[in-house]
């Protein structure tokens, strides 16, 4: 069995397409995988719902209960891979998961890593990609699956997908129209994954 276990830090929105997809088009069990748990740094991060509503386990690592630790970044990555390992991952998927990984974490988790990033990398890395996107005159606009390395946005591109970037969006408008590609590519980026 290949396990997946998905990190969130919100609504999980693309957690809850990979779930979805893989149910619909029974690409989980065609290929011997299944989500086994969604992992959260929040504790109210609303995805947990959708999970535990799918039967899937779910866990909160507190990226904030490190705060007094020496090395806060280090301790909380080390209590995250500790969780995820229980379930023997093939693959580790970062679904709107808002925290910057240290390079252990990465190496630990080499080549099963995986993230959506909301621009066409390797433009836009970091944050408010899409307010940058309309800022800089772009014409087109998209996300991008990649593998993760320890620099930030700028692992393997698995795969993309292309919006355009229309002359009266705002970064809210923009948001929304890359956010229904992400939900068509994000499952399809994990099924080939699952495939090879």
């Amino acid at each position: 069995m290949k396990h997946i276990v998905i990190l969130i830090s919100g609504s999980g929105s693309n957690m809850a397409a990979i779930i979805r997809t893989a149910e619909a088009q029974h690409w989980a069990k065609r290929l011997n995988a299944r989500v086994s748990a969604v992992i959260s740094n929040k504790a109210d991060a609303e995805g947990l719902a959708f999970a535990q509503q799918h039967g899937i386990a779910t866990a909160v690592v507190d990226h904030k209960a490190f705060a007094g630790e020496p090395q806060p970044r280090e301790a909380f990555d080390a209590a995250l891979m500790k969780e995820i390992d229980q379930h023997q991952p093939y693959l580790v998927v970062l679904a709107g998961f808002m925290r910057i990984l240290t390079h252990g974490f990465v190496a630990h988790y080499e080549g099963r890593l995986i993230n959506i990033h909301p621009s066409l990398l390797p433009a836009f890395t970091g944050l408010n990609t899409h307010a940058r996107a309309i800022e800089a005159g772009c014409k087109f606009a998209g996300a991008t699956v990649h593998r993760v390395t320890a620099e930030l946005d700028h692992g393997p591109i698995l795969s993309q997908a292309v919006v355009p970037v229309l002359p009266d969006d705002t970064a809210d408008t923009l948001a929304a129209r890359v956010l229904t590609q992400e939900h068509l590519m994000y499952p399809k980026a994990v099924a080939d994954l699952l495939a090879t």
